[in-house]
């Protein structure tokens, strides 16, 4: 049993000015989890989780063999209903000191409820971790039979082929509890070392202390010396700090390769594969299908844009900046909020009622501002409970993009948690699908809406920027962890050979005409995924073909796809990306699936070439 993490998930905007152009910006309400840290309530749950962990060790653990035998309350399947309540709880609790912890991580008292939280939660798992041990252990001939025989366990049946898989992975009960109870000591105290050094982080801008995303938002401004200045104070920064970001990436590198090597995983990246029930070979049909692309995707796009401002070569501070005559007005948080609603309720009603509820019951905290985390994220939490979206809202084009994001996975996790505790969470390369049509939806909506020729171009150019940052730019990260990886198995690496093996990266998916000079060598220090999550970035390049491909589905479809869809949102874990996708006719195992949904991308760019004759 894990507790389901909260990680922030990079964005390209945001974090602390404020401006009355936005309006009032909602913060969430993270009571309906708990009224306080302090309260009865959370203390309660705390000492309720201790106790009921370690009744369940005493009632079930040596036991799991006969019960497959049985059924009803005696069955495998009681024991999996029990085990889920837990679940629930101890994901309640996680969540509920996640989130506080990530509203402001700069105040100390956070940043105890979390660390104590997470410790408490270890202590409680380590009497849990018998059970999924266990059961693996028990035949498999075994196992079918109770889950033919017995409806409860039945009911359990995706959950339990799913748990199947990670039984080559698996070690001893003593050395499982080892790693879980030493992961408090290595990779969780890196993770939120990371966390709090990077909302320490200040970026001088013309003697002004800026925080990180505000710096970062600085880079889609229109006056290109602005954009320099944000460049330049962002590399300052990342230098002054690569001590500290060498180690933490060095430090959890090598703790990826022993657990890899106690796990007997045969590739870098096979660990994320199996927690994201994707073969590798899908994974690096589509890693190479993307580089192949690359001349076609963004080395072409950003020759047009190079010449739309004006230059031979862009700087690389000049990648996500507006084009000339493009809007500059803010867009108010009640005009994102009605522009994603009304095209997620063209799509399907019942999707913008959903997805309403974040808005009028305090389930989105949104403003830019000190010490909160940086970029956005949608947090599951438990089915007992609901959804929460953490957005930095700055106005921008970008952040209505972002809000249509995690607004997708919001509906999604909604829609899931009728499976259950066990059963609800998605494989990210399936979660990162509504996330990415919700974004489509929104910007096929504005787009329709719009008849004036260079606010048309500007909002092409922007989704392609979007799906270049979301594909082209995922692959090439995913590329850069491949390397960094493979080359700390042969010893630690200085940060002058982690920057080569960015700027290696950088330089072969950005291509020729973007100039990479002195300072973009350090940026590779700001990615939280790389700390947090190993490999997860390819989920999002895998997503965005996937939503590509099954957008022209929609597009051709007479009548049916909304509840295909929705059907596909609900199963949540319980189904494989191939059974998920065979209604639609998609097939993810073949290459030109891929290529399919690429084909989008290069599309919308013929498009804006086009615009230009």
């Amino acid at each position: 049993m894990t507790v389901k993490p909260s990680i922030p998930t990079p964005a390209f905007s945001t974090a602390e000015a404020t401006s009355a152009a936005l309006g009032d910006l909602p913060t969430w309400k993270l009571s309906d989890l708990y009224p306080s840290a302090e309260g009865a309530e959370y203390k309660g749950a705390l000492e309720e989780a201790a106790k009921a962990a370690t009744a369940f060790e005493d009632k079930w653990k040596g036991k799991l063999e006969d019960a497959a035998k049985l059924s009803g309350n005696e069955g495998i399947g009681a024991a999996l209903k029990e085990y889920e309540a837990l679940d629930d709880l101890i994901g309640r609790i996680g969540s509920f000191a996640g989130l506080t912890y990530f509203s402001d991580t700069s105040n100390p008292a956070n940043g105890k409820l979390y660390g104590d939280a997470q410790s408490k939660l270890t202590d409680i798992s380590a009497h849990l971790l018998f059970f999924a041990l266990e059961l693996n252990r028990i035949d498999d001939a075994a196992i079918d039979a109770a889950i033919a025989n017995d409806p409860l366990t039945g009911h359990y049946r995706p959950w339990l082929i799913d748990l199947r898989k990670d039984k080559p992975h698996q070690l001893d009960d003593r050395l499982e509890q080892l790693f879980l109870e030493k992961s408090m000591t290595s990779a969780a105290a890196f993770n939120r070392l990371f966390d709090e050094t990077m909302t320490d982080l200040r970026f001088d801008i013309d003697g002004e202390s800026v925080a990180l995303e505000v710096t970062l938002n600085m880079l889609q401004e229109p006056d290109p010396e602005t954009r320099k200045k944000a460049a330049q104070a962002l590399s300052a920064t990342f230098k002054d700090n690569l001590r500290v970001f060498t180690l933490i990436t060095n430090t959890l590198a090598k703790d990826k390769d022993i657990s890899d090597r106690w796990r007997k995983f045969e590739d870098i990246a096979d660990s994320r594969h199996l927690a994201n029930r994707v073969e590798r070979e899908v994974v690096d049909a589509l890693a190479a299908a993307v580089k192949q692309a690359y001349p076609r995707l963004s080395h072409r796009y950003y020759a047009m844009k190079a010449k739309w401002l004006g230059m031979e070569q862009m700087n690389y501070w000049d990648r996500n900046a507006p084009l000339p005559d493009s809007s500059n007005a803010l867009i108010s948080w009640e005009e994102a909020k009605d522009t994603v609603l009304s095209a997620y309720g063209d799509f399907a009603p019942e999707m913008a009622d959903i997805a309403r509820r974040f808005f009028d019951e305090q389930w989105i905290d949104a403003p830019a501002r000190t010490g909160k985390a940086p970029g956005a994220f949608a947090h599951p939490t438990v089915p007992s409970a609901h959804p929460y979206v953490l957005v930095n809202y700055l106005g921008k084009p970008r952040d209505v993009m972002t809000l249509a994001h995690e607004l997708g996975h919001g509906v999604h996790q909604v829609l899931a948690s009728e499976q259950g505790a066990l059963m609800c969470a998605t494989p990210l390369t399936l979660a990162e699908t509504a996330s990415v049509f919700g974004e489509m939806l929104t910007f096929r909506k504005l787009l329709d809406g719009t008849e004036d020729a260079r606010e048309r171009k500007a909002m092409l150019a922007r989704k392609v920027e979007d799906m270049i940052n979301t594909v082209v730019r995922q692959i090439a990260f995913y590329d850069f962890e491949r390397k960094v990886h493979t080359a700390r198995k042969d010893g630690e690496l200085t940060a002058e050979q982690i920057g080569e093996l960015w700027l290696s990266v950088q330089e072969e998916s950005l291509g020729p005409a973007i100039k990479i000079s002195e300072g973009y060598e350090t940026w590779w220090t700001y990615i939280p995924h790389f700390i947090h999550s190993p490999f997860y970035v390819y989920a999002y390049a895998f997503g965005d073909c996937l939503v590509n491909s099954l957008y022209a589905v929609y597009q051709n479809a007479e009548t049916g796809f909304q509840d295909k869809y929705f059907e596909l949102l609900k199963a949540g874990g319980t189904k494989h990306h191939s059974e998920l996708l065979k209604p639609f006719g998609l097939d993810a195992t073949d290459p030109a699936f891929w290529s399919k949904g690429l084909s989008m991308i290069e599309g919308l760019i013929d498009e804006l070439e086009a615009l230009d004759k």
